[in-house]
C-alpha cells in the first residue's frame, strides 16, 4: 500500500515539475492576479489522476488485496473475541442462575 501511494505522489510530483515548467515558459496560460500556486497543483492533479490510474492499475490491484486480506484478518480476529465475549457472558449467566 505504501509503496502504491509513493508511486502515484511520484507521478503528481512529475507531473507539477512538467507544469510549472510549461506555465513559467509561457506554452500554458497562467493564472490571474497571483493564482499561480492554486492553478498549478490543481492542473498537475488533474493531469496525474489519469495517468496513474493507467500507469499503476497492476500496483493498484496488489494494494487492494492486501486491504481485503487486512479487512478478512480483522473481521476473523472480531469474531474470535465476539466468541470469547459470548462464551464468558453464559458463563456468568450460568453461575448466576446456579448460586
Amino acid at each position: 500500500m505504501f509503496r502504491y501511494t509513493l508511486m502515484r505522489f511520484g507521478i503528481f510530483v512529475g507531473c507539477l515539475v512538467v507544469v510549472w515548467g510549461l506555465v513559467y515558459s509561457g506554452i500554458v496560460p497562467s493564472g490571474r492576479n497571483g493564482s499561480n500556486s492554486l492553478w498549478i497543483p490543481l492542473l498537475a492533479l488533474v493531469i496525474s489522476a489519469p495517468i496513474s490510474f493507467v500507469v499503476l492499475r497492476k500496483e493498484r490491484d496488489r494494494a487492494s488485496i492486501q486491504v481485503s486480506r487486512r479487512v478478512e484478518r480483522m473481521k476473523a480476529n472480531m469474531e474470535a473475541n465476539a466468541g470469547v465475549e459470548d462464551q464468558a457472558d453464559d458463563r456468568a449467566r450460568a453461575e448466576s442462575q446456579a448460586s
